[in-house]
Formats: C-alpha cells, sequence, structure tokens
C-alpha cells in the first residue's frame, strides 16, 4: 500500500493510506475465476486497486486447483472462502468485472460501479479430462493476470494521479 505522512494543523505526522480503485471480480461460485482474479490483483496491483470476490450463487468453497495455481506464484488462497454478491451490493466500486457469462446474466448491472466490464472466461473446472484439469487453471489464471495488468493500466491511463476516488473501507 502507499502511505503519505501529511502533518496535521498541530504539526503531528499522520499516516493516510491513498485512494485505490475498488475492484470486484464476480463469477457464478466465487470458487475459482473470481478468486483467482482477486488474488492475482492483489499480488500483483495491491498498491493502486483494492480487489474482492464474490459469487452470484456462491460455492461455499474455493476450488482445489484454484488454490494450487496461486500457489504456484507465491499466493495463499487456502483459507479464501466463497461469499455471496449481495454482501457488496450497497458498496462503490469503481469497476465490478464479470468473469463469466452466467454472473453476466446473473448480475446485468451494478448499483454503485463506476462501470461494469464483462470477461468471457471458460470454467476450468469444466475440463473434462482430469489429468489436464491443473493445467486448464494455469492457464485461466494466466489469461486473468494479462487482462487485470491490462485493467490497472487502462485505469492508471484515466487518472494518472492514482487511485479511483474510493478511499479503502
Amino acid at each position: 500500500m502507499n502511505f503519505e505522512h501529511e502533518l496535521s494543523e498541530s504539526g503531528d505526522s499522520a499516516m493516510t493510506e491513498e485512494p485505490r480503485w475498488r475492484v470486484l471480480f464476480l463469477c457464478t461460485g466465487n470458487a475459482a475465476r473470481s478468486q483467482m482474479a482477486e488474488a492475482l490483483a492483489r499480488l500483483d496491483h495491491a498498491e493502486e486497486i483494492e480487489s474482492l470476490s464474490a459469487g452470484s450463487r456462491p460455492s461455499g468453497g474455493v476450488h482445489e486447483h484454484a488454490v494450487a495455481a496461486m500457489k504456484e506464484l507465491g499466493s495463499d488462497i487456502s483459507g479464501a472462502s466463497s461469499k455471496s454478491a449481495t454482501l457488496f451490493l450497497d458498496q462503490p466500486f469503481d469497476v465490478v468485472v464479470t468473469v463469466c457469462d452466467s454472473a453476466a446474466r446473473d448480475c446485468p448491472a451494478w448499483p454503485k460501479a463506476k462501470r461494469l466490464e464483462h470477461w468471457s472466461i471458460e470454467d476450468p473446472s469444466a475440463e473434462p479430462d482430469p489429468t489436464r484439469r491443473l493445467e486448464r487453471f494455469r492457464e485461466t489464471r494466466d489469461d486473468l493476470r494479462r487482462r487485470i495488468d491490462a485493467l490497472a493500466k487502462e485505469l492508471r491511463l484515466a487518472n494518472p494521479t492514482g487511485g479511483g476516488g474510493q478511499s479503502r473501507r
């Protein structure tokens, strides 16, 4: 996180957190794609993006291959939980990203989002060949990472001073 020292009127130094863009990643179950997206945004862009994830119909858990794929990058999501999108309905977001077609249908609008974006990403757990399933999760992770990097770059270009004006809550 970026911290900036400010002097109060009394001359005391106070640390304030600079605003970051608030980004919510949504999928249906919040078990794989959105969990990996949240972790990737935190891993690569924590200073500028506050990332969260949820599901339109939460599965109740995080897929073991999502945990394994993220662990390969040094990100431990084993303690993450599948959360309902309804928990975030009243919160403001700079961007809400649906990462699957089902979530885009379930959540065609977001009340307090400045921007809604859809990324049509196949569910890696649907891979029929169990010997290839982990590789599909890796491919999905890498695709998400490229997209998140592009999103962060786009946000920076749109507002070079940083943050989306939403303070971390």
